[in-house]
């Protein structure tokens, strides 16, 4: 992998504590609705692809930790799947991933929606809910209001900056823009203050817990997401079946399972133009992230179910 990719940066194991005096060093896990913006907001602060975007909700399945050294300070971020009513057993693995990383947090970063069209500028029903589970915690909460950026009248911001202020354990209500950085380093540098004084737990040059071949993945399940239609991609899930490393090209084999034979069909397209399409996005993005060429192959497998069984779930590398 060339040095300047992402090949030496990740599935780095944590070191022993080094030492320093006035360091801070933490977990900060971030949740939110679906399509919040929380994969968006940490691709940002780490100007690293660790988390795929798209405009579908409940793009993000697995927790994904990332580490952000600032200064004296090193973040660990925890991303995790958007809170929502979870439906089967994907949704409620998800959910138990959310609420696991919670326990593991020294902070809590919310993300709420400012921007969604029709925006009541009061908690919704689904937020107010959130904030009765994260006030459970006992973390102090770093609320962060993002999309203002597409907030006509900023004014209409200050009766819901005021409702979430008087949440129990929120701590400071930040409006941000995760797509454009406005406001992102005053929310550094408040989520800092809040973490404990700590040596720095990763080394500098880690970026991830997650494998080369989990981003990969990743990224598939990003192209197959965006090329195709709103409910298919919950259905799918791609499986890395060969990722062999050489010395000018990484040749990578994967497998995407659907439940029915209907949306392999749909997948692979009228005369394979589909899966073209999306394995030839998502291999410029592979090359991209793993700075060295790549040769991709997909296939497509109809997986009966497994969505809905802890078996099929696990297969997937869901666990």
């Amino acid at each position: 992998m060339s040095s300047s990719g992402w090949g030496t940066r990740l599935a780095v194991s944590a070191q022993e504590p080094e030492k320093g005096v006035g360091t801070r060093c933490g977990y900060a896990v971030v949740v939110g609705r679906p399509n919040a913006g929380k994969s968006t907001l940490l691709n940002r602060i780490l100007g690293q692809k660790v988390a795929i975007v798209t405009p579908k909700p409940q793009t993000t399945r697995n927790r994904i930790l990332a580490v952000h050294n600032h200064g004296e300070a090193q973040i660990i971020f925890i991303d995790t799947p958007g809170l929502h009513r979870p439906q089967g057993p994907l949704g409620r693995y998800m959910i138990a991933a959310c609420e696991s990383a919670l326990q593991d947090a020294d902070v809590c970063v919310w993300l709420l929606d400012a921007g969604f069209a029709k925006r009541p500028f009061a908690l919704t029903d689904d937020e107010l809910e959130i904030a009765a589970r994260l006030k459970e915690t006992g973390l102090p909460i770093l609320a962060l209001l993002n999309k203002v950026d597409v907030v006509q009248e900023k004014q209409q911001l200050l009766p819901l900056i005021e409702e979430v202020g008087q949440i129990e354990g929120v701590v400071d209500v930040i409006p941000l823009s995760a797509l454009n950085g406005d406001g992102v380093d005053l929310f550094l540098s408040q989520l800092i203050e809040r973490l404990p004084e700590s040596p720095k737990l990763y080394p500098e040059e880690m970026l991830s817990d997650q494998a080369e071949r989990f981003f990969v993945a990743e990224l598939i399940r990003e192209a197959l997401t965006e090329r195709l239609r709103q409910e298919l991609p919950y259905c799918a899930a791609v499986v890395i079946d060969q990722f062999v490393e050489e010395t000018k090209l990484c040749s990578i084999y994967a497998t995407i399972h659907v439940e029915r034979a209907s949306q392999r069909g749909i997948v692979i397209g009228r005369g394979g133009q589909m899966i073209k399409a999306i394995g030839q996005t998502a291999r410029l993005a592979a090359v991209e992230f793993l700075g060295c060429p790549v040769d991709l192959r997909l296939h497509v497998e109809v997986s009966p179910g497994w969505t809905k069984n802890k078996t099929g779930i696990e297969k997937m590398g869901y666990e």
